[in-house]
């Protein structure tokens, strides 16, 4: 979640299809304006959504506006105060911080906007749907994949941002597998801290510190993004121990995919971005449009049980890398090489 791009535009606004905040194009069923509140667009992960998004929705009849927060939640509340303002249909977010937006969904409320959350509940709003991968699964997945590397031992947990509600998903998740397994004894968990941010940086200084605090007896790793795994990773190779300790990840970004095609991680969970995004864009126009869209699940954000549709994600090793390349979500050579 944390590889970056360096395109000056994603730093400010990305604006695809109007003009740098001003008024958008009149807002109707027919053609709706839907605003996009992105979390980060430097993130590797976000540019993706956003591509997929964009053109779904287009395709669709939409316009949209894009914003990029830059990991900042006042600029993210401003963003959206704005789109409001310019009167967009829907708002979809990937929030930032899940916990501050409760008056900005008031806002958008009143005005008559339609608000989906996007991959990232936001919490004590009334939002009208999320949708996002089934987290709590993808949890699961992580802790499997290091459980079936390596059964036994110690492990040590690196959970995601504390601002994020999935990096708590996350955990229910593995700790649904790990449980079990500690009662037996199989397993000691013998540390367990959550990375701001996601920053890999801070990963790995705090698998450096348990790398030491542990004498260096550590199993395995349950990491809950790429990008704090590849922290972990580094941590570990300059311990001499990289691909002999277990370790964990997901989003499939493409410095994951090589290091578990290497063998230095254990596994990743690809999230088709195109399906999420897809489905988000038909999601905000259906209900722009007064349509029913098709749920599969109830979640509760603190304020309501929030319509949610959550997709299945998969578990990709070294065995399956291949899988990547056949969906087009990246090419043989970036995956393997040469």
């Amino acid at each position: 979640m944390k590889s970056l791009f360096s395109v000056a535009s994603y730093v400010t606004v990305a604006m695809v299809g109007l003009g740098a905040l001003v008024a958008p194009a009149a807002a109707s069923p027919e053609k709706p304006v839907i605003g996009f509140s992105i979390d980060d667009l430097r993130v590797e992960r976000w540019a993706r959504d956003r591509d997929y998004f964009v053109a779904a929705a287009e395709d669709m009849g939409a316009t949209v506006n894009v914003q990029s927060a830059n990991a900042d939640e006042q600029r993210q509340i401003q963003q959206i105060e704005t789109m409001i303002a310019q009167g967009v249909d829907a708002i979809v977010i990937v929030p930032f911080n899940s916990k501050v937006l409760t008056n900005t969904i008031n806002e958008a409320k009143s005005a008559g906007v339609k608000v989906v959350s996007y991959d990232r509940l936001i919490l004590n709003a009334d939002v009208d749907a999320y949708i996002s991968f089934d987290n709590v699964r993808v949890g699961e997945f992580q802790a499997k994949g290091v459980v079936d590397a390596q059964p036994t031992g110690n492990y040590y947990l690196l959970g995601g941002s504390p601002t994020d509600n999935n990096a708590k998903l996350l955990r229910e998740g593995q700790m649904n597998v790990l449980k079990p397994l500690v009662d037996k004894g199989d397993i000691k968990i013998v540390g367990d801290q959550w990375v701001k941010e996601w920053s890999p940086t801070e990963a790995l200084s705090i698998v450096e510190n348990a790398l030491t605090a542990n004498a260096n007896k550590i199993d395995a790793i349950v990491a809950s993004n790429d990008g704090t795994a590849g922290g972990a990773i580094q941590a570990l190779a300059a311990q001499g121990l990289a691909g002999k300790v277990a370790v964990s990840g997901q989003d499939a970004d493409l410095a994951g995919v090589q290091r578990v095609v290497k063998g230095t991680q254990t596994m990743t969970v690809y999230k088709p971005l195109k399906q999420i995004a897809t489905e988000a864009a038909k999601l905000a126009i259906q209900l722009v449009k007064g349509e029913k869209p098709e749920f599969n699940a109830k979640l509760d954000n603190g304020m309501k049980e929030v319509d949610s549709l959550l997709l299945t994600p998969t578990i990709i090793t070294k065995e399956n890398a291949q899988l990547l390349v056949d969906d087009g979500f990246y090419t043989k050579e970036q995956v393997f090489g040469n």
